[in-house]
């Protein structure tokens, strides 16, 4: 990388001391450009898959899941007390 910062560098140099200022602009424009674009693009193919990143998503809804076993446990006793109790209000 830094190879080829030095290297669009002196281009860059050569390009304003051969050619007139404004070809030499758009030159420098380019090869800048070129040079963030092969930087940025150093890595794009390592990201992860769609399979992989839904798997991690699944292992922590898992986790999730189970961290809430007791307060849904809870929630269920609750329920069904006051399901007992209203049935109890319609026998009357």
């Amino acid at each position: 990388m830094m190879l080829g910062g030095a290297v669009v560098a002196a281009l860059a140099v050569l390009a304003f001391v051969l050619l007139d200022p404004i070809l030499a602009a758009f030159v420098v424009i380019l090869l800048v450009t070129a040079a963030v674009i092969a930087v940025l693009a150093r890595d794009w193919d390592r990201h992860s898959t769609y399979e992989e990143r839904e798997l991690a998503r699944a292992q922590k809804r898992a986790q999730k899941w189970e961290r809430g076993k007791d307060a849904r446990a809870r929630d269920r006793a609750k329920w069904e007390a006051h399901q007992a109790r209203q049935a109890g209000r319609t026998d009357r």
